[in-house]
């Protein structure tokens, strides 16, 4: 627009000119080489406001055919961009339809033209690990690694994979270097408490569950029950490395309601018992069923090797006395009766045991004692029970 007003300025200054040096054209003489050109001024001016226009006409022809050009170029482009994008969402469907090979092909025709390859070759890799190819998966991560800020999506998903392939030790080496960048990354933490779980690593777990709690990751039940996993298996590391003692001073200096779960307390007497510490179990299982009454830990009490088993009889009979419909009690007491041969008494605790409810074990000991009894038929009687029951189960 500039150009042309320009153009029409410098020709009505020509004519204005014109008209008023009219009859007084001048006279001009170009001279190059041995050639000579002569016009008048008026002449000059035309053939320079000519030459102005067909410049701008060039110019203007020129960047007429570059825009077409640039345009057919982004046309072609933009279609391949809305192609690619098509393929990789249909790609995305196909990968949550399980259709593992579809899915692949369909995210990496135009991965290249994508304006999120990264995104592309996610869902590749996805697909491969689907398919059960790993090295397609690697390279397919790779590829997605090249890409800008691509760093956490591909960590996490790598890690995703390892998990889901039982690859802990290599899902481990993973997720610690994507926790020390992002220590409270939801993916982060539950692929921990999985990896945790899975190599047995007690501490790290006891360490991450109020993490989990907090971001509100984990229902209660399931934190309750993971704590209480945890915390025994960190008593059983302890026993294994250092001992009854190491075991014990580790115990002392847990919290104290920590202490007074029964599931932990029988966790703690199994191995005193492994290691031979029954006296030091039997004092913590007598102190603990004081406070509150454990089947799991009357029964405990069969298992220990003690030198004196009297103040276990004494115990057990006080709680039958406060509850006589205690079958744990009546059991474990019967089975302390056989160490002293009491067989009548035995019988009477296993038959009280077994009314209340059934259990293999108890008709396996009333067969025994039967049998010390010399009654032979009401043995296999039992003993056709147990099998029954056994068979039912």
């Amino acid at each position: 627009m500039i150009r042309l007003v320009f153009l029409f300025i410098v020709l009505g200054a020509g004519l204005y000119a014109g008209t008023q040096f009219s009859g007084q054209q001048g006279y001009v003489l170009i001279s190059i080489a041995d050639k000579t050109i002569e016009m008048s001024v008026t002449t000059l001016v035309l053939a320079i406001i000519a030459l102005l226009a067909a410049l701008f006409g060039l110019e203007f022809l020129i960047k007429k055919a570059l825009r077409a050009s640039s345009a057919t170029w982004n046309w072609f482009s933009v279609r391949k961009l809305k192609r690619a994008r098509r393929d990789t969402n249909e790609g995305m469907i196909k990968l949550l339809e399980g259709d593992w090979l579809n899915a692949e092909k369909k995210v990496t025709r135009l991965a290249k033209h994508h304006d999120m390859p990264l995104l592309c070759y996610l869902i590749a890799s996805e697909a491969a690990q689907g398919m059960g190819d790993r090295d397609k998966r690697d390279r397919y991560l790779a590829l997605a690694a090249e890409q800008t800020d691509s760093e956490l999506a591909v960590a996490l998903t790598k890690a995703k994979q390892q998990v889901a392939d039982s690859q802990f030790d290599l899902a481990l080496t993973t997720l610690d270097e994507l926790k020390a960048h992002n220590p409270h990354n939801p993916i982060v933490l539950k692929l921990l408490k999985t990896t945790y779980q899975q190599l047995g690593l007690w501490q790290p777990l006891t360490q991450l569950l109020p993490k989990l709690k907090k971001a509100k990751l984990i229902e209660q039940t399931e934190w309750e029950q993971l704590m209480l996993t945890a915390q025994c298996g960190s008593l059983t590391e302890v026993a294994q490395q250092q001992g009854s003692e190491g075991l014990m001073a580790h115990w002392n200096a847990l919290p104290r309601k920590t202490k007074q779960e029964p599931e932990l307390v029988l966790c703690l007497v199994k191995q005193l018992i492994a290691r031979k510490a029954d006296s030091q179990a039997y004092i913590i299982v007598r102190d603990s069923l004081k406070k509150r009454p454990s089947d799991e830990l009357y029964h405990v009490i069969a298992e220990m090797n003690l030198p004196d088993i009297h103040p276990a009889i004494v115990l057990l009979q006080a709680a039958l006395q406060r509850d006589g419909n205690n079958a744990a009690a009546h059991s474990t007491l019967a089975q302390l009766l056989m160490r002293q041969e009491k067989w009548p008494d035995a019988q009477q605790h296993l038959e009280k045991a077994l009314k209340l409810r059934s259990h293999v074990s108890d008709y396996a000991y009333l067969a025994d004692v039967l049998e010390k009894q010399q009654l032979t038929q009401a043995a296999s009687d039992v003993s056709r029970k147990a099998l029954a029951l056994v068979e039912n189960a």
